[in-house]
C-alpha cells in the first residue's frame, strides 16, 4: 500500500520530551490523532479526513490542513 503524502510536514510534539516529530503522510498523521487524548471538533473532523482520504474521497492536502488544525487545538503542533 502506497502511503499518502502531503508536503510540507506538521511538527508536533512527540510522547518522548522534548521530542519533535515531523508528519508528512496520511498513515502517520492518522496513527499520531489515536495517541492524542484531547478529541475536539477539529480532532474527529482530521480523523474523518483521514478515512475519507483512505477512501479517496478527500485529498492528503485536506488531511494536512485538517491535522494542523487539531494538533493546535490540541496544544501539540510545534515550529518545525
Amino acid at each position: 500500500m502506497a502511503l499518502h503524502w502531503f508536503s510540507p510536514p506538521v511538527y508536533v510534539r512527540s510522547d518522548k520530551v522534548g521530542i519533535t516529530t515531523g508528519i508528512s503522510h496520511v498513515e502517520g498523521a492518522a496513527q499520531e490523532l489515536i495517541k492524542w487524548r484531547k478529541r475536539g471538533p477539529k480532532w474527529k473532523t482530521a480523523v474523518q479526513l483521514c478515512v475519507d482520504c483512505f477512501a479517496d474521497r478527500a485529498s492528503p492536502q485536506d488531511v494536512r490542513k485538517a491535522f494542523e488544525e487539531a494538533a493546535k487545538e490540541e496544544g501539540m503542533l510545534r515550529g518545525h
